[in-house]
C-alpha cells in the first residue's frame, strides 16, 4: 500500500538551486513510486522583491547581491550549469536578467487551486522559460502564453494578472514561512514536519522520503 506524504515546495522561480532542487525531487519520487505518493504543492518565496519591471543584468545582479567577483561567479554558475545537465535540466546563463517574480507567485497559486499536476506544470514552464530560454518572467504577455502552453485558460490567466487577485494570498504564505525560519530556498517541507533544504541529489530525497513514508523518520 502506498503512502501519500505531503510536500510544501518554498522556492521562486528565479533561483537556479530551485530548479535542480524540483528536478531532483521529481526523480526521487519516480525512484520510490512503488512506496511512496506525492501530494505537491508549491509556496511562495520572492528572492527579489526589490527589482523593478526592467529588472537587472544577472551577473551584475549576484556580483551586487553575494560580493561574487567574475571568476568566482563563473564558478558558481559552471556548477549549477553542470548539476542541471545531470538531472536534464538546461541552464543558459549568458544575457539573463533577473527580475520580480510576485505576478509568478500569483499565477501559480491560481495554477494550484485547479489542482497539483497544474500548477507543476506551470512552474516546470516558468523555470524553463527563465533559466533556459532567458524570458522575462515578470511579464504579462510571456506569463498568459506560459499558461496556455500547460493547458490553462489564457483569458482567466490574464484576468488574475490584470488584477491584484491572490496578492494577500501569496503574502500571507511568504510571511508564514518567513516566520518558520525559511530563509533561503528551495526548502523541502514534508508532512509539515521534515525539512530538506538546497537542491540535493535524488538520491538523498529518495532516502528520505522512504524513511518517512515508513515512519523511521526519527
Amino acid at each position: 500500500m502506498k503512502t501519500t506524504l505531503k510536500i510544501d515546495f518554498v522556492s521562486d522561480v528565479s533561483c537556479p538551486w530551485c530548479a535542480i532542487g524540483l528536478a531532483s525531487l521529481l526523480q526521487a519520487a519516480e525512484q520510490v513510486a512503488d512506496a511512496v505518493t506525492l501530494d505537491l504543492h508549491f509556496q511562495p518565496f520572492e528572492l527579489n522583491p526589490q527589482l523593478g519591471p526592467e529588472g537587472q543584468d544577472v551577473a551584475e545582479h549576484l556580483m551586487d547581491k553575494y560580493g561574487m567577483d567574475a571568476e568566482q561567479l563563473a564558478q558558481n554558475q559552471e556548477a549549477i550549469r553542470a548539476r542541471g545537465a545531470e538531472l536534464g535540466f538546461t541552464f543558459n546563463m549568458a544575457g539573463r536578467r533577473a527580475y520580480n517574480t510576485f505576478d509568478a507567485h500569483r499565477l501559480l497559486y491560481w495554477a494550484g487551486e485547479l489542482g497539483e499536476n497544474r500548477q507543476l506544470a506551470l512552474k516546470q514552464a516558468l523555470l524553463a522559460a527563465n533559466f533556459t530560454h532567458g524570458q522575462n518572467v515578470s511579464d504579462v504577455e510571456t506569463l498568459v502564453t506560459l499558461a496556455q502552453t500547460v493547458g490553462l485558460d489564457s483569458d482567466e490567466a490574464r484576468a488574475v494578472l490584470g488584477s491584484d487577485r491572490y496578492a494577500g494570498e501569496v503574502r500571507e504564505q511568504q510571511a508564514f514561512y518567513q516566520q518558520q525560519g525559511i530563509s533561503s530556498v528551495p526548502a523541502v517541507i514534508i508532512n509539515e514536519q521534515y525539512l530538506i533544504s538546497g537542491g540535493q541529489p535524488p538520491e538523498t530525497f529518495a532516502k528520505a522520503l522512504r524513511q518517512i513514508a515508513s515512519g523511521d523518520a526519527g
